[in-house]
């Protein structure tokens, strides 16, 4: 199943989205509605709340007196962490047991106001984070909610604000106009790319741009990466090195809009074992067939590696799993290093790029046009690692 995270800030519009996405189809699993169920009257988790804050944060009938509640941990850092350490759990494992629960083919989306805030963004499939201008949702709070200026701004300031939002954003859905925009915006974002994602990921079918464009630099790129090494940390469950390579990792370097990602891994027996599985899961199948670099300078052994795409429409991915220390892995990271310290070689290379583009636009000629290029990079670039005493 496809596993989308949801969030926003307070009076962004967020359940206006959440509610689109239910009626679009979408099996709706709201973090909220779970943190109420864990702690209502009979439960095991008010229990416990009152056992470690008293019978002061219940009300007169009993059940949990959030306000109350709220005083007493609201500004002590220690009172909140042992109100989570009661909470948090429960909600987990509400949470999967819903997710569980959940058709194989389904959009599982789940509503967390605190997403951010609490680090979840590597473990769905895809952030949508939908945001609006502080003014808009004030306005907002005041009309729907009856709070006034003061609380609001209290509220707002207490969550992440829209820069750390946005850097954890796949998708970000801007709600400062009407409903139908947003309606609309929604509509697009299931069609083009949540229900094309979610088949991708049963199928275990990465994207693959077949013609080759080159995008002007893009300066989100390496925020792009940072979430995607994120959610690949996460689903590779071990401590191993990732690297940005490849064109978008240059900065000023025009370049097909695929991010390139470097795997470290011990051995290609380790790749082919259950960390295949786990990528594969998480967004990021394998590519079938044999994959390997051409060595440099050419001998007649193969580089040989596996490759993995990204089965999100949105967001094309070449992962490739290397072996630590093998050629083709010191050579990803050395020619991404001298081409950011060289400008006149990454100059040299934009321009091979824009003539090739033209006369090759697929995607297998224009990367084998490349090559003897690339044969001279390398003679260049082991001379500049043997000046400056580069390591990978």
């Amino acid at each position: 199943m496809l596993k989308v995270g949801l969030t926003g800030g307070i009076g962004s519009g967020k359940s206006v989205v959440s509610d689109r996405l239910a009626a679009l189809g979408a099996v709706l699993i709201d973090a909220d509605r779970i943190a109420r169920e864990v702690v209502a009257p009979g439960s095991e988790g008010l229990a416990e709340i009152v056992a470690t804050f008293s019978d002061r944060v219940l009300d007169a009938a009993g059940a949990l007196d959030r306000a109350a509640l709220g005083a007493l941990v609201f500004g002590d850092e220690a009172a909140r962490r042992r109100l989570e350490a009661i909470t948090h759990p429960r909600v987990r494992a509400r949470t999967a047991a819903l997710v569980a629960a959940a058709p194989r083919d389904a959009v599982v989306v789940n509503d967390v106001p605190l997403l951010v805030e609490v680090g979840l963004a590597p473990t769905y499939h895809l952030v949508v984070v939908v945001q609006a201008a502080v003014a808009t949702r004030l306005e907002r709070l005041a009309r729907d909610r009856g709070m006034d200026r003061a609380e609001a701004e209290r509220r707002i300031a207490a969550q992440a604000d829209d820069a750390r939002r946005q850097a954890a954003a796949d998708v970000l859905l801007g709600n400062d106009g009407t409903l139908a925009d947003l309606h609309a915006a929604v509509d697009t974002l299931w069609h083009e790319r949540l229900l094309p994602y979610e088949r991708n990921v049963r199928e275990r079918r990465a994207v693959r741009p077949e013609q080759v464009v080159l995008t002007e630099p893009d300066p989100t790129w390496t925020q792009q990466y940072a979430r995607l090494a994120a959610r690949i940390r996460h689903a590779a469950g071990a401590d191993l090195r990732i690297d940005h390579i490849g064109s978008t990792a240059v900065p000023g370097l025009a370049a097909k809009d695929v991010i390139d990602i470097q795997l470290t891994v011990p051995s290609l027996a380790e790749a082919d074992g259950p960390l295949a599985d786990r990528l594969a899961e998480a967004g990021f199948p394998r590519l079938p067939g044999d994959w390997w670099d051409n060595p440099r300078p050419p001998a007649s052994l193969r580089w040989e590696k596996r490759l993995h795409g990204s089965a999100d429409p949105g967001r094309p991915v070449h992962l490739h799993l290397r072996v630590a220390d093998s050629p083709g892995w010191r050579y990803a990271l050395l020619t991404r290093d001298h081409l950011r310290a060289d400008p006149g070689q990454r100059a040299a290379y934009l321009q091979l790029k824009r003539e090739l583009v033209a006369s090759a636009p697929d995607s297998a000629t224009y990367g084998t046009l490349k090559d003897p290029w690339f044969d001279e990079e390398h003679l260049r670039a082991e001379e500049w690692a043997a000046q400056t005493g580069w390591r990978p």
